[in-house]
């Protein structure tokens, strides 16, 4: 064992110490250890006006995290953006009751709402339309949701939009 090349530190055979690899001994001290994650929380919140009211009061504090932290927070996160668009939202929550958020974009049937100034999909998906969504439409919500879809391909992500607008009543030109 002693000392030993390749990636493993030398050891000490009688007391199972690392020996000689300072630069590997040095990694071991005053590190700090990851903290210790104890759930995810996913939220659906309209951008800049979190409250500590339900959905999120409710769901921050049974994990015991702060709720007025997490509200200024987002609401500032969200000031730049549209107010009231729905942003989901991914709280990892620490066992030290600390927490972060990550934002993605808004639904992609919010875009299509947008797109068309549409109120509401059809009642009856399939047998009554809502209005029509063109290809370049279907393109440019494809572009703004590729990070947040499951796609490899600006194609593959227009399919996916696609399959939404149909999902709502939609007829989908192209």
């Amino acid at each position: 064992m002693g000392e030993g090349g390749g990636c493993h530190p030398p050891v000490n055979p009688s007391d199972h110490t690392v020996t000689n690899w300072p630069v590997y001994a040095g990694l071991l001290k005053g590190t700090k250890m990851a903290k210790k994650i104890i759930g995810y929380i996913k939220l659906q919140v309209p951008a800049g006006s979190a409250t500590p009211s339900p959905p999120i009061g409710p769901a921050l504090g049974q994990r015991g995290l702060n709720i007025m932290e997490f509200c200024k927070a987002f609401n500032a996160a969200t000031q730049e953006m549209e107010k009231g668009a729905p942003i989901p939202v991914v709280i990892t929550a620490f066992a030290d009751k600390s927490f972060t958020f990550e934002m993605k974009l808004p639904p992609v049937t919010y875009f299509i709402k947008k797109a068309i100034n549409l109120k509401s999909g059809s009642k009856k998906p399939g047998h009554d339309s809502a209005g029509k969504l063109t290809e370049a439409q279907v393109r440019d919500i494809a572009e703004k949701k590729m990070k947040d879809l499951n796609a490899d391909t600006v194609e593959a992500a227009m399919s996916m939009v696609a399959g939404s607008a149909r999902s709502m009543g939609l007829q989908v030109e192209g």
